[in-house]
């Protein structure tokens, strides 16, 4: 069995030690943030402080991939969530009739309950070691591959493997430029997004929650100039994200409480989630900025692999991230255990898998950001961007026919709900040559809309003013 450094102690490390654990490797996980609090899951969960990891304390979404990854790969760990309140939601009670696809569950959790319960089943396994407070600040190297780490103690750690789950500041870049490394092809696109999130929990525990999903697994939008969603975790909790342009300072306001709830109020859908009478706030309004779409260099040295958002970030908006992390994490421990010496092999394996899971993902949320980040310069008075807009991976018209033909088609309401929840990408949704006809034929015969029209831009901004203004 290998000796393996994880650089990284986030979901993707935490999967991927309880991956190679299980498989008798000796695993080192090392973790610059402090040691997780002892306890109950749902109060230690609450009191963990993980300043390394601000986008813990927001709104996240694992999809009906993750559900599946760890129905596959650590169904422990997911007895474990839902015997600490986390809950599974079908996603077919929505469907227009029936379908059969068991896959099509999302799981209603907070990133910090997921964390938890990954980093004690890791922690239960005798080859596995969680060291916090510590940071890796460089490669070991033996003929030009990694050899094991240097931590910020002067620790040396010999390893057979290194693997960067460091987040989407991606360490490992530092380490190779330290040691002389020229650095591989990365790609990016910006996100262009600014998230204003707040948790609460209902006050009557067990009840249902404040009003309908209308979105599936959420309630809320994303519209024109802004988005409102909700989203059920575990616990009787759930959080209220509310998205804006970066530069956008007219809504730099929605980080006061009163505003917030004034715009959660006028938005569609959102209005029962807000009502003091049924919930409760757990804490402030929270403001984040969302980091750039990235794609990295698969296998940027022998012997270092990336996993997680180390190796890939899409736009936090579409709720990809989590999913593509754990299903990362291991698929990736399977191509270790394939490969147990021939690190040239292994990073060859590694960026096939990145082509295929990773890149398809990656170019999808770089044309869904585009599209949305014109729509809300548009609607902002923002200059549209100077470059030329990706090519879409399904033509636009195609895809919102499909959408629009799932409030009557169940065929074509399954495929788009496996696409929206990464089960499949829309590309190869529509590379099935009877699906395009479907959405076709469907689209013919339209449902009425049941949509409810968002606030315009001045109604959005008058409702901050006036709230602001009578809070002085």
């Amino acid at each position: 069995m290998r000796a393996i450094v994880i650089a990284g102690g986030g979901t993707a490390g935490l999967a991927l030690a309880l991956a190679l654990g299980g498989r008798g490797h000796r695993v080192r996980v090392l973790e610059r943030g402090e040691t997780p609090p002892y306890g109950p899951v749902r109060k230690s969960a609450e009191s963990w402080r993980r300043p390394a990891v601000p986008q813990a304390a927001h709104d996240h979404v694992l999809n009906a991939l993750g559900v599946r990854t760890l129905r596959r790969h650590a169904p422990g760990v997911l007895t474990a969530l839902l015997a600490d309140g986390a809950r599974l939601l079908d996603l077919r009670t929505a469907a227009p009739g029936e379908v059969d696809d068991p896959d099509l569950v999302t799981l209603f959790c907070r990133r910090s309950v997921l964390d938890l319960v990954l980093h004690r089943a890791a922690s239960a396994l005798p080859t596995v070691t969680i060291s916090h407070d510590t940071v890796v600040t460089g490669l070991l190297l033996d003929s030009d591959r990694a050899a094991g780490v240097v931590t910020d103690s002067g620790e040396t750690l010999a390893a057979d493997l290194v693997v960067d789950a460091s987040g989407r500041r991606c360490a490992s870049r530092t380490w190779l430029a330290a040691a002389g490394v020229p650095a591989g092809k990365d790609l990016t696109g910006a996100s262009h997004l600014r998230a204003f999130g707040r948790f609460y929990r209902l006050r009557e525990p067990g009840g249902s929650p404040p009003g309908p999903l209308n979105r599936g697994n959420a309630a809320g939008g994303i519209w024109g100039h802004y988005s409102a969603v909700a989203h059920p975790a575990d616990n009787d909790v759930f959080a209220i994200t509310l998205g804006t342009l970066p530069g956008d300072h007219a809504t730099t306001a929605l980080r006061d409480p009163g505003a917030f709830t004034a715009v959660c109020g006028i938005s569609p859908y959102l209005l029962p989630w807000v009502d003091e009478n049924a919930v409760q706030p757990l804490g402030p309004v929270r403001v984040i900025g969302m980091p750039p779409n990235l794609l990295r260099d698969a296998s940027p040295f022998p012997g270092l692999l990336r996993v997680g958002d180390a190796a890939c970030v899409t736009d936090p908006m579409f709720g990809r991230g989590l999913a593509l992390a754990l299903t990362h994490a291991f698929r990736l421990a399977d191509l270790i255990d394939r490969h147990p010496s021939a690190a040239a092999e292994l990073g060859r394996a590694a960026a096939d898998l990145t082509d295929e899971l990773l890149r398809p993902w990656y170019e999808q949320a770089i044309h869904d950001s585009w599209t949305r980040v014109e729509r809300w310069r548009a609607a902002t008075g923002t200059p549209p961007a100077s470059r030329r807009p990706p090519v879409p991976p399904v033509p636009p018209d195609l895809w919102a026919a499909a959408i629009e033909a799932t409030a009557t088609d169940p065929v074509v309401w399954r495929g788009v709900t496996r696409a929206r929840t990464s089960l499949t990408t829309p590309a190869r949704l529509f590379a099935d040559e009877h699906f395009p006809s479907r959405v076709r034929q469907a689209s013919a015969n339209p449902a009425p809309s049941a949509e409810t029209a968002p606030p315009t831009r001045t109604e959005l901004l008058e409702t901050i003013r006036a709230t602001v203004r009578k809070g002085r």
